[in-house]
């Protein structure tokens, strides 16, 4: 498992309306899902303090998923005060990540 927060349906919108988060879409069956944990660990722990970094579990969080048109995992959206501004699909290079995030906390 991840340092990231779970995101749920019962949490996800206080979650994500106010500030920067990235969420991880995943599930435990995924094999690339488990190759970029720990690059989201890094990342939980260098944005401490100035973005979310959080993980859905696909199997138990379909509708979310669905809400969003995740049809492939990892899938890894950016949002900034509870709208989308990036999506990334596969296995994405950690400096991608860094500098998305940076500048939308920017």
């Amino acid at each position: 498992m991840s340092n990231a927060t779970e995101i749920t349906s019962a949490n996800f919108d206080d979650m994500v309306k106010e500030g920067v988060t990235l969420i991880d879409f995943w599930a435990e069956w995924c094999g690339p899902c488990k190759m970029i944990v720990p690059v989201i660990d890094e990342l939980v722990t260098e944005f401490d303090g100035k973005a979310t970094i959080g993980k859905v579990d696909i199997d138990s969080e379909a509708d979310l998923a669905e809400r969003y048109n995740v049809s492939s995992i990892p899938t890894l959206l950016l949002l900034k005060d509870g709208e989308e501004t990036k999506r990334f699909v596969g296995i994405t290079p950690k400096a991608e990540l860094v500098e998305a995030i940076t500048s939308a906390t920017a």
